[in-house]
Parts: C-alpha cells; sequence; structure tokens
C-alpha cells in the first residue's frame, strides 16, 4: 500500500451520543484505500459505534462520514456499496451456500446468468465452490465465516466492513482465520475496516491499527509503531504487557543521547528525547520480555540491579517471574525456559537501555 494512496473512507469530527453517554466524542480518522484499518480497543469505547456511522446504521448527531470523496453522512446504508461481516454469520438456514452468497445479487435484481457467474466466482475467491449445494448446517464455523465473507464480496463492495468476525470462532480456528482474511484482501486489493478487541488480532492483521479509548482515538499508526512507540501509558498498558516504572528525569545528556530517570531508589539510563528537561516527570516502559534476568554474581554495568524472584509460573516455551526490585518495585519478567531461577533466589535485572520508552507527563 501506497503513502500516498488516495482516502477511500474519512471520519470528520464524529460525534455520536446515546443519552449521555458520548460514544464517539469527535473523532477524526482518515482510512487509505487498499489498505486494511482496524478499531481496536476495550468493549465499550465506541469502535463498534464508529463503524456503525460508516455503514449508515448510526447516524452522527455531529461530524461528517465520507467515503470515496462523498458526503455519506445521510446516504442511507444500502446505498452505501459497502459490504459487511459480523460475529454472528446470520445464514439463512433454509438456502444453499450458494443462495445465500447470491442473495444480494437476487435483492438487487442482478440477471440470474451473471448472479450464477458472480456467486462461484465469490465462492472459489474462499475456496468454497464445492460447498454450492451445501446447507449451513453442514458446514463447520469456519466454514460458515467464509461463506459469509463470499457474501460480503460478491456484489464487489468499494469497502469491507467487519465488526468482531472471529468471534464465536475457537482459538485455533481464529488464527487460521485472520490469515485466510488477510490473505483474501490483499488479493482483492479492497479498503477494510475491521473492529476488534483482541489485539494479537489487530496486530496481525493491519496494516494501520487505532487504538480508542472512552470514546477517544488514543493513536493511529502501524501494528510495530502502536507496540513499540505508544504514545500514552493506556495503549502501552492495552497492547501487549507492560512494565511501568514512575519517576523524575534528573538529567539529560544531549551528546550521548540519554538521560537519568530517578525512581525508587534506582537511576535508570534511558533514551533521551528533545523536549526532555530536568525535573519533569516521565513513565518509564519496558516489555516483560526485554528484561534480563541474570545470576546475582553477574557484574553491576549500565541498568544493571539486584532483584528477589517473588514468584515464578512455568508457561512451557517461557517462564514468567514477579521480581521485587529496588525500594517497592515489582517487575514481570518473561524469559525462555533454557534458564530458571527459583522462589527467594537472589538476581540481577537488567534493563537494556534501547529498549526503554518514556512517556513524559
Amino acid at each position: 500500500m501506497s503513502e500516498t494512496s488516495k482516502t477511500m473512507i474519512e471520519l470528520r469530527e464524529v460525534t455520536k451520543r446515546y443519552g449521555d453517554l458520548v460514544a464517539n466524542d469527535h473523532i477524526t480518522l482518515k482510512i487509505r484505500a487498499g489498505e486494511l484499518m482496524t478499531l481496536l480497543g476495550p468493549s465499550g469505547c465506541g469502535k463498534t459505534t464508529a463503524l456503525r456511522c460508516i455503514t449508515g446504521h448510526n447516524i452522527p448527531d455531529e461530524g461528517q462520514v465520507w467515503i470515496d470523496g462523498h458526503n455519506v453522512t445521510e446516504v442511507p446504508t444500502h446505498k452505501r456499496e459497502l459490504g459487511m461481516v459480523f460475529q454472528n454469520f446470520a445464514l439463512f438456514p433454509h438456502m444453499t451456500v450458494f443462495d445465500n452468497v447470491g442473495f444480494p445479487l437476487m435483492i438487487r435484481r442482478v440477471d440470474k446468468a451473471e448472479r450464477q457467474e458472480r456467486v462461484m466466482e465469490a465462492l472459489r475467491l474462499i475456496r468454497m465452490a464445492e460447498y454450492a449445494d451445501h446447507y449451513p448446517r453442514q458446514l463447520s464455523g469456519g466454514q460458515q465465516q467464509r461463506v459469509g465473507l463470499a457474501r460480503a464480496l460478491v456484489y464487489r463492495p468499494k469497502v469491507l466492513l467487519l465488526d468482531e468476525p472471529l468471534s464465536n470462532l475457537d482459538a485455533k480456528l481464529r488464527e487460521e482465520m485472520r490469515f485466510e482474511i488477510r490473505d483474501l484482501i490483499d488479493r482483492l486489493g479492497i479498503t477494510a475496516v475491521y473492529v476488534t478487541h483482541d489485539q494479537a488480532e489487530a496486530l496481525a492483521l493491519s496494516d494501520r491499527v487505532a487504538v480508542m479509548h472512552r470514546g477517544h482515538i488514543e493513536q493511529v499508526g502501524t501494528p510495530d509503531e502502536i507496540y513499540d512507540c505508544p504514545q500514552s501509558r493506556f495503549v502501552a498498558d492495552f497492547i501487549g504487557l507492560s512494565d511501568f516504572i514512575a519517576g523524575t528525569v534528573s538529567e539529560v545528556f544531549a551528546e550521548q543521547g540519554t538521560a537519568l530517570l530517578r525512581a525508587n531508589g534506582l537511576e535508570i539510563t534511558v533514551p533521551a528525547t528533545p523536549e526532555m528537561s530536568p525535573g519533569q516527570r516521565a513513565l518509564l516502559f519496558i516489555r516483560p520480555n526485554n528484561v534480563v534476568l541474570l545470576p546475582s554474581t553477574h557484574e553491576e554495568g549500565t541498568n544493571v540491579f539486584d532483584g528477589l524472584v517473588d514468584k515464578m509460573t512455568y508457561l512451557g516455551d517461557r517462564n514468567d517471574y514477579r521480581v521485587a526490585v529496588g525500594e517497592s518495585l515489582e517487575l514481570r519478567v518473561q524469559t525462555d525456559g533454557k534458564v530458571r531461577f527459583g522462589v527467594g533466589e537472589r538476581v540481577k535485572v537488567r534493563l537494556p537501555t534501547s529498549l526503554c520508552r518514556l512517556i513524559l507527563e
């Protein structure tokens, strides 16, 4: 997807209220043509409301919705040229796979010969052509979801919208289907908006992610930007696992590109940023798998601190520790299973400077 791609969907200061509840609060978002944008956040954050504003099922109280250069804020759903896939597959049980997929064409009065061609094309696209004469009850959950995808794509919409489409599937099938959806969207080159609360799903599927919280968009970025460089505590906490250390910037070494953070009786060397200044409050976060656990005999060094193992949980491919460090700090540390430390064992903890991130307050 090119950085210069045109904007296919735009939300302009969209606000939607339900009584006193503000579900979307002046949301502005641009979605480029050909990209898969995921709206990610916990239940109640406003992501489905935003999607329903795009589909036309919700009319914003304020703001505008634009699709392919046209203001569609007041345009009814059936005139927006959208394909929609929901968490309940909503297949007609009395219809065959062929008839379920062909239903959107039938109500649009597409002639029979063209309908036959386009339905079979859609079924071949999802590798379900041999199931055309089956009924939904004869299909697995994953197969039913594929039929739902084919039905959404059969009339060649400009945009595909997916609202938690995998939430009714078991964990293994969800993982398989997310790769199938990504592959399908890549092959079609279609613009897609995907709604989920599942962070792993969002990171695996998306070109970009919009993280939502309490009706606002907290941050928009590529999966690696969202994971590696979150711009707020909420994003850092919601995406993956994080250790947080609140402290104060004591010194800034501009030439070296580093600074010192005082926290819990520790002096931690962190990467400096241009806006950083001594006396500033800051929140350091680091991923548990980036913290290094070492034997207590390990030599001193930058960001190497004494620790005590409080808890250890064996997770098969890794060990999960809670380690007491400094005056009152507990760090979560995850390591591979090669070396194991016991509860009550004294250790050294190293926080690699390049992997420490700061959110300035």
